[in-house]
């Protein structure tokens, strides 16, 4: 019966542990092993900075990953080397112990798949601020088995790639414009001719709006106790909270300068009489 693969291993390491030789051959092997990895560094710097204005930020990422690890695998390759280790059959032994765990890791590799749709897709990239479901956040990274965010609260969330291919992405900062749309109710006595009016001229005093596109203004429907209009206005996407805030209160003041009632539910009961 053939001798483990490890045990044998460590049986000889214990063995010459304490002769010079081996000293002498461990320091050669740990000097040969940290060479690969500054070369491998050195490597992965070169490469960064040739790639950094002609490749996405997640595809550089991806390449320098792929630089890092490749260097580490052949300096652990070659300290077993050095050290006697019989490579073939731990990688025999390796890829049966593979199978097994690739049976367990079904997960995983649905991840890699869709990392690799994801980045040649490219639906968005590091920075852009995305919503998956009901999280919103910018994009930290972009990698084989999940993507990074980083909420507008300041928390850290990793979904699994597979996640991002099941559901639907909105790419909030994709187009350099985008639409506010606010909706404002007005009462069933306000003139609306001058109600559109006095939106228009909101938004075009407005600094943090754009005049092109126009505003929409779009009468929705007869609610319960109010006429309610979608009042849309077009801002570049770096101004949403300043536009937000500004055009509230706009709407507030000159509603209530030009006499234009904002209603809120109300009832109105009415008591009947019995005969009795």
């Amino acid at each position: 019966m053939n001798t483990p693969i490890i045990p044998d291993f460590i049986n000889k390491l214990l063995q010459n542990v304490s002769t010079p030789e081996f000293w002498k051959k461990a320091i050669g092997i740990v000097v040969a092993a940290a060479l690969i990895l500054i070369f491998f560094r050195v490597l992965q710097m070169l490469v960064a900075r040739a790639i950094k204005k002609g490749v996405p930020e997640q595809r550089a990422q991806l390449i320098r990953k792929a630089i890092r690890y490749t260097g580490w695998v052949i300096a652990i390759v070659s300290v077993l080397q050095g050290m006697g280790v019989n490579l073939s059959a731990l990688l025999g032994a390796a890829g049966i112990a593979g199978i097994a765990i690739g049976f367990a890791a079904q997960t995983s590799v649905s991840n890699l798949i869709s990392g690799i749709f994801l980045i040649s897709e490219k639906p968005f990239q590091i920075g852009d601020v995305i919503q998956v479901g009901d999280i919103s956040g910018i994009v930290l990274s972009v990698d084989l088995l999940s993507i990074k965010l980083q909420t507008f609260d300041n928390r850290f969330v990793r979904i699994p790639n597979e996640s991002i291919i099941k559901t639907n992405v909105i790419n909030l900062t994709r187009y350099p414009i985008r639409r506010l749309d606010i909706m404002v109710g007005v009462s069933y006595e306000a003139d609306l001719h001058k109600v559109s009016d006095v939106l228009k001229d909101i938004a075009a005093k407005n600094l943090n709006a754009l005049d092109n596109p126009e505003p929409l203004i779009y009468f929705d429907k007869f609610d319960a106790s109010s006429i309610n209009i979608l009042f849309g206005v077009w801002y570049e996407q770096s101004k949403l909270v300043d536009l937000r805030n500004s055009i509230i209160m706009d709407i507030h003041a000159r509603f209530a300068k030009e006499g234009i009632e904002i209603p809120y539910p109300k009832h109105d009961v009415y008591i009947k009489r019995s005969s009795l």
